[in-house]
């Protein structure tokens, strides 16, 4: 690590320091950012408190990383900053990182190199929507949108656990259920859910929620009930609810290959803008 760079923990005086170096690459840093205008207040329920790390050379600010609640990493750090984090990943049993293709390639080396291995390793593209781009829909006669109840628990962990599985990685629910349905509960807040008649059939999560964007996580219909516009009405309200709120876009990642959901997003006016790679380690 370069003699004149210093990691410290990111504290709440910094906040303005941070989100002023972090809008340099504003929508690829969204989770970070959404972390930092956080620093300083209760967790969510179902997350741990978040840890951020700040790099500083001499008074400035040069890197940000968090470690909690996910391994998050800024998407245009330079690569002596990046570097300075390294060692203090080393204390990260297992994990989810995701950030840029050029910043997790030469982390995942070092990882590598100490015994970490991959659970998934893919790309996904990341598409942004602005309010005067948007296309969105409305929902079909007998298909309803609203935001989640707590009587909807267990159908969105059946959601959650489906959608993993499809996507080839582990499912926490076996080793740890009651921590798993805590963590589905702690996102329910931010869920909507698409229903034809009375039951849940789309399930889409708005993560972050500020001024700066919208990110949604987590869309997921059940199989038989795909290609009916189900996740085009859902997504289309969390959109109209982040634009009445004042967010500049909204945002979201698809797995590359996933042509039906690109040509969906596609159709509702949002654009490629980033390639995002995202692994999960142990």
């Amino acid at each position: 690590m370069a003699r004149d760079l210093k990691v410290r923990p990111l504290r709440v005086r910094d906040r303005g320091a941070a989100l002023r170096y972090l809008d340099r690459a504003a929508r690829l840093n969204l989770p970070l950012i959404d972390l930092a205008l956080r620093l300083g207040t209760a967790s969510r329920r179902g997350e741990g408190r978040a840890e951020l790390l700040a790099a500083y050379r001499g008074r400035e600010l040069v890197g940000v990383a968090a470690l909690q609640p996910t391994l998050t990493l800024d998407a245009a750090v330079e690569r002596e900053a990046l570097e300075a984090f390294f060692p203090y990943l080393a204390g990260v049993g297992s994990g989810l990182v995701k950030s840029s293709e050029e910043v997790v390639g030469p982390l995942w080396e070092w990882l590598g190199s100490h015994g970490r291995r991959a659970l998934l390793d893919r790309i996904e593209t990341g598409y942004v929507l602005e309010g005067h781009h948007a296309r969105l829909v409305d929902a079909e006669r007998g298909v309803r949108v609203r935001e989640a109840r707590e009587r909807d628990l267990d159908l969105l962990v059946d959601a959650a656990r489906a959608s993993l599985r499809e996507e080839g990685r582990p499912d926490p629910f076996e080793g740890d259920p009651v921590g798993f349905g805590r963590w589905v509960r702690g996102r329910m807040p931010r869920a909507t859910v698409v229903e034809v008649g009375k039951a849940i059939r789309s399930v889409g999560y708005a993560d972050v929620q500020c001024e700066r964007g919208w990110l949604l996580q987590g869309i997921y219909t059940w199989p038989r009930y795909r290609r009916r516009g189900l996740a085009a009405a859902g997504v289309s309200v969390q959109c109209r609810r982040a634009f009445a709120a004042a967010a500049d876009h909204v945002q979201l990642s698809v797995v590359e290959g996933n042509t039906a959901a690109e040509g969906l997003y596609e159709r509702l006016g949002f654009r490629s803008f980033a390639r995002v790679r995202t692994i999960l380690f142990r």
